[in-house]
């Protein structure tokens, strides 16, 4: 029996300008939390999300069927869903929008927000804890994805980046495990995140706190699903599962050329 679906608890309009967006985001920020504000933990999700960009060629191409569909970019959200901390997977899921906010830096969440969200509306039960593949309070105007994210389902969620997007940091020990504190020198030396070893000798993930969690948690809990892979298993996992759909959704297209 599927449990009631997840909810959207603070809601705005995800059609506007970039000027606009920006100041969702700080208005949104007011709500952020930075601190333990979880029970226990049964399930956890990998969330991500690829694009199907078309270019001016598409124009020439012969009506078809997934020419049709392709008429428009879009956006695949995927969700991995696991039983913590065994981590065994309970539920994969995706979605396909049409992709209507362009690329823009630090306004990621409104590229892939509303996508992620259909494709969580599609799970059996509301899960406890969310890893976003993506930034979260290591962010320009403190609310990256995850944040952003976390905040409008007032969700526990965890940023787990595969690359800096601002901030220093100390050099980190090569041996799986260790971590060193992400700085912003242009705040006063805030600590934003943190940098960690999941594989010895590999390059390091970019951890932060989405929403309702600790800096603290959010490092054990990064290390909790990590498997000996850089990056951690749920949003690992997401992330190829997207790559599949992206594959079988140009697949059709390729046979006819």
């Amino acid at each position: 029996m599927k449990d009631k679906p997840i909810r959207v608890v603070r809601r705005h309009r995800w059609d506007v300008t970039p000027t606009e967006a920006r100041k969702i985001q700080q208005e949104l920020r007011t709500y952020w939390k930075g601190e333990d504000a979880f029970g226990e933990i049964r399930t956890v999700v990998g969330l991500d999300a690829s694009f199907l960009l078309v270019g001016p060629q598409a124009l020439h191409q012969r009506p078809s069927h997934w020419n049709r569909l392709k008429e428009s970019n879009r956006a695949i959200g995927c969700v991995v869903m696991y039983r913590f901390p065994e981590m065994q997977e309970l539920e994969r899921v995706h979605a396909i929008l049409t992709l209507e906010f362009p690329y823009v830096p630090g306004l990621l969440s409104f590229r892939e927000i509303p996508v992620l969200l259909k494709a969580l509306r599609k799970l059996r039960q509301p899960p406890d804890l969310l890893f976003c593949d993506a930034q979260g309070y290591a962010h320009p105007r403190r609310l990256g994805l995850a944040s952003h994210l976390g905040v409008i389902l007032d969700r526990p969620s965890i940023g787990c980046a595969k690359s800096i997007l601002i901030g220093k940091h100390d050099p980190l020990p090569v041996k799986a495990g260790s971590w060193t504190p992400l700085i912003d020198e242009k705040a006063d030396g805030e600590r934003i995140g943190a940098v960690l070893r999941t594989r010895t000798g590999v390059r390091p993930i970019y951890v932060s706190q989405g929403h309702r969690v600790s800096l603290e948690s959010a490092i054990r809990l990064a290390f909790a699903v990590a498997d000996g892979y850089r990056v951690p298993r749920p949003t690992r996992d997401a992330d190829h599962y997207a790559a599949e759909i992206k594959r079988k959704f140009l697949r059709p297209q390729s046979s006819e050329n």
